[in-house]
């Protein structure tokens, strides 16, 4: 029975819902359900009031339930009561209103959407092959704002006004283009252009791609403006092509990633699984990591040091354009594909201006492709890949674990526990990301690189005013690392002293844990294993591998267990120069060190090299699980010098065995406190197998089978001693696959509950969040 009684009430959402076609679904529910009122964005969220009879406004929450817009996320929703408004016959939406603070979750830059795709690919559209079509679903969002409320005037689409065609749509509240801030079409909107690398234009925006197609095809290499930054991109079948971008990058290995037209050109270079094809196919669309085919046929010079490869698909309409007249150009059969590697020259930040890439690429580059939309935040790719999920209960599923989380992602949130003030967590000095908590909210930050050098520090600061602003927040507490020498240390030092806030410092691993912990929304004591490469202790030794007890409830930190300790001559040297960890490692173990494998460059100096052993001269010790791995490496031969971070551990994990049944051991020896888990037996055991001729396959299958069982070992007889059965994982380590895979499974044999990440990468990127969190938990704490 259909009651004609009226009412009038106030829904208050937050979340992702500006931006996001929000307020024309919203318009459209409401008239589908004859209900009339307003809506409009605020500082408070969407605010919507509805006026109808009680079965109009049923009808509502159904369809505003079910049907939400593809990008739209909500937060909380909330609803009052109000006054009917006699006389309204109308649903409008009002203009957005400003005010202090505000509750809008900022929408990441999103993949082009398949109907602008069909737009595009349609000769008798007016977007045919338009390379900055988007609509309300999809586009620019993060790379291109200013400020909130999110509307074309704080973006850098407002120097850009509408053409007639294009103000019908975005006036029309039925149009899927109603609001879309970086509405566009060729005649009103952004250009590109072709440029040879002085800046000599080549090519107009009607020929540009095109001619950029047939330079890449004849083995040029360009420097490509995109959505969050600059690319460099050669053709990827062509081995002189990537050699001649490597050497110029001077990237002389670590592996690069390409781009194809779709996922059926990824799926015949690469094994996909569901995820995979999810991750490639959506959303966000990052680099993902899968391993290699039998049918795969890139130039060997992508990656050489792995049997997995980074593979995406277009998700900006100028790729998609790019990819279609490159691939015209081949006629061999074989999948095209393009390396598209960060626009930038060693540990520098990702280009994103025009005269920038101009000053700073064109010894690496032979012409660019540049446009007029202007980057106001730099953004490199996300990198992912797919992990097999350990719940028993999902068998049959991965997981995906983040290796670099930004374009797609950030400034997504992660939800945490508990509410609490803002904090600031500076993150590490490697895989820099910085945190803003905010209420029950933590946003970390894109990928923000290598805090080595003054440009990076200079984009940390963009980044730190940039999330502030958009967030409306300010701080309370800075949290950093322990390391008095970090740049971010410095920084933190920087910030406290011209804003008057105060600072502390959490360890590097525990940090680590405190991340997991904050993921998984876990609260009370954890056990943790922290699994990386470099970390200063509180007793002022380098840590890496080890056993942590971390409260967060009760704030209590302890180390419980670490690796055997190494040496490192020299210091840094020795992180580049694995040779040297294991030929020290193999003299303090009394192997026959002159067994180990040492470039012949260095031969004439080991008598120098052991008297610098001798004496202990700059030789500072670690229990780093990172430098375990290089010094296993290095001892077989595998990987004696790096060129890039993680090198030596990558190879060690390709060449495995895994028919091989046998496993290392590596005892815990609980003599002392913190308890030791004897890795030197590792690779003790790892040298004799060596010397006995063992293949380096096998060796690798038992020192990674050894290494899984040592931890869950130690992890399964300390929590029979504390009663502590939740495990958290983190650490660069734990982005070995085979690590990832094997020691989750093997905690659960023993009763542990492990907690992994999964919004976050394991490795340092996910540092800053741990600090951050950290530090509002601080705040909260009572005082005693």
């Amino acid at each position: 029975m259909t009651t004609s009684k009226t009412f009038r009430r106030l829904l208050t959402v937050t979340g992702q819902v500006q931006g996001v076609g929000f307020r024309p679904f919203v318009y459209k529910t409401a008239l589908k359900h004859n209900l009339s009122g307003t809506v409009l964005n605020s500082p408070e969220g969407v605010l919507i009031e509805l006026q109808g009879n009680a079965d109009e406004l049923d009808g509502f929450d159904r369809s505003f339930k079910d049907d939400l817009p593809r990008l739209a996320r909500i937060v909380s929703l909330e609803k009052k009561e109000l006054d009917v408004v006699e006389g309204e016959k109308k649903f409008c939406i009002l203009a957005s209103t400003v005010g202090e603070g505000h509750c809008v979750l900022i929408s990441p830059d999103v993949a082009t959407c398949p109907d602008c795709f069909a737009d595009m690919n349609d000769p008798g559209n007016r977007r045919y092959e338009y390379p900055f079509t988007n609509c309300t679903n999809c586009g620019p969002r993060y790379t291109i704002t200013k400020s909130i409320p999110y509307d074309r005037p704080v973006t850098s689409m407002a120097c850009f006004p509408l053409c007639g065609d294009c103000r019908t749509e975005y006036e029309n509240p039925l149009d899927r283009r109603f609001h879309a801030q970086p509405n566009a079409c060729a005649d009103c909107g952004p250009k590109v252009w072709l440029t040879d690398n002085n800046g000599n234009e080549l090519a107009g925006p009607d020929t540009a791609l095109r001619e950029l197609a047939k330079l890449l095809a004849a083995g040029k290499v360009a420097g490509v403006k995109g959505l969050g930054g600059f690319h460099l991109v050669c053709d990827a079948t062509n081995p002189k092509a990537v050699r001649t971008l490597r050497q110029r990058k001077n990237r002389p290995d670590k592996p690069l990633a390409v781009m194809l037209r779709d996922v059926d050109d990824a799926a015949k270079l690469a094994d996909l699984n569901a995820n995979d094809i999810e991750l490639l196919e959506g959303l966000q669309r990052p680099i993902v990591l899968a391993p290699k085919s039998d049918g795969y046929s890139l130039a060997p010079e992508i990656a050489p040091d792995t049997d997995f490869i980074g593979l995406m698909v277009p998700y900006t309409p100028l790729h998609q354009v790019l990819l279609k007249y490159f691939s015209a150009q081949n006629e061999s059969g074989e999948p095209s594909a393009l390396v598209m590697t960060s626009g930038n020259m060693s540990s520098a930040p990702i280009c994103i201006g025009n005269r920038e890439a101009l000053q700073r690429l064109p010894e690496i580059v032979d012409v660019f492709l540049f446009h007029n939309r202007d980057i106001l935040i730099r953004v490199d790719d996300s990198v992912a890949r797919s992990v097999p999920e350990f719940d028993d209960s999902q068998e049959q599923e991965s997981r995906t674990v983040f290796m670099r989380r930004a374009r797609g992602y950030t400034p997504s949130p992660v939800f945490l526990a508990q509410d609490g003030p803002c904090v600031l967590g500076t993150g590490p000095e490697l895989k820099n990301t910085l945190c803003l908590t905010k209420g029950d909210q933590a946003f970390s930050s894109q990928h923000i690189g290598d805090m080595q050098n003054l440009e990076t520090a200079n984009f940390w600061k963009e980044i730190r005013l940039h999330l502030q602003s958009i967030l409306k927040v300010k701080p309370e507490l800075i949290v950093h690392d322990l390391h008095p020498d970090y740049l971010t240390t410095g920084l933190a030092e920087e910030i406290s002293l011209a804003e008057k806030l105060e600072t502390t410092a959490l360890q590097h691993h525990y940090a680590h844990i405190h991340s997991v912990l904050a993921e998984n929304q876990f609260n009370g004591p954890a056990l943790g294993l922290a699994l990386d490469g470099t970390g200063l202790g509180e007793d002022r030794t380098i840590w890496g591998g080890e056993c942590l007890l971390v409260d967060n409830v009760k704030l209590e930190h302890k180390r419980l267990a670490r690796f055997s300790h190494l040496r490192l001559p020299g210091g840094e040297a020795a992180v580049r120069e694995p040779w040297r960890i294991a030929y020290a490692a193999a003299k303090d173990l009394g192997l026959d060190a002159e067994q180990i494998p040492v470039p012949e460059r260095f031969k004439s100096g080991l008598k120098m090299f052991d008297q610098v052993l001798e004496k202990n001269i700059n030789c500072p010790l670690t229990s780093s699980c990172g430098r375990l791995f290089d010094a296993v490496s290095a001892m077989i031969g595998l990987c004696s010098n790096i060129s890039y971070e993680g090198q030596a551990a990558i190879i060690l994990e390709k060449i495995q065995d895994m028919s091989e049944q046998e496993a290392y051991t590596s005892p815990l020896n609980k003599s002392e406190e913190p308890f030791e888990i004897n890795t030197a037996e590792l690779f003790k055991q790892a040298f004799t197998d060596f010397r006995a001729g063992i293949p380096p396959a096998k060796i690798s299958r038992r020192f990674h089978r050894g290494l899984i069982l040592g931890l869950a070992d130690c992890a399964e007889a300390i929590a029979r001693q504390t009663g502590i059965k939740t495990v958290g994982l983190s650490g660069g380590v734990m982005q070995n696959l085979t690590i990832a895979v094997e020691l989750p499974v093997e905690l659960q044999k023993r009763g542990l509950t492990p907690l992994v990440h999964r919004n976050l990468p394991p490795n340092d990127g996910c540092i800053s969040l741990g600090q951050a969190v950290y530090g509002q938990l601080l705040l909260n704490k009572p005082e005693s």
